[in-house]
């Protein structure tokens, strides 16, 4: 059986809702669930949606002009399998 790698996508979302997305690679190495995986991120998110990027270790996805009415929160966008590449390995994130 083939271990897929996790692909966990984000975005940021000014304060004029212009929105920028991204995402980052991890490896799977133990084979863990899409549904397991994102249970325990989901547990992490503030109001289950958002979190800092900055914090987790991502890219921040900020436009290069802010305002005062910006923030630093990035908004989960979703989890699935890839055959990217990664030297990250998704234990880490997740804390196992």
């Amino acid at each position: 059986m083939k271990l897929q790698n996790i692909k966990i996508n984000y975005l940021y979302r000014d304060a004029s809702n212009y929105k920028q997305f991204g995402y980052v690679v991890f490896t799977n190495n133990s084979g863990l669930g899409l549904n397991y995986i994102e249970k325990m991120l989901r547990g992490r998110l503030i109001d289950g949606e958002y979190f800092s990027a900055l914090q987790w270790g991502f890219p921040e996805l900020f436009f290069h002009t802010s305002t005062a009415d910006d923030h630093e929160w990035h908004e989960w966008w979703g989890i699935e399998f890839t055959d990217e590449k990664s030297n990250l390995d998704i234990e880490g994130l997740i804390g196992l």
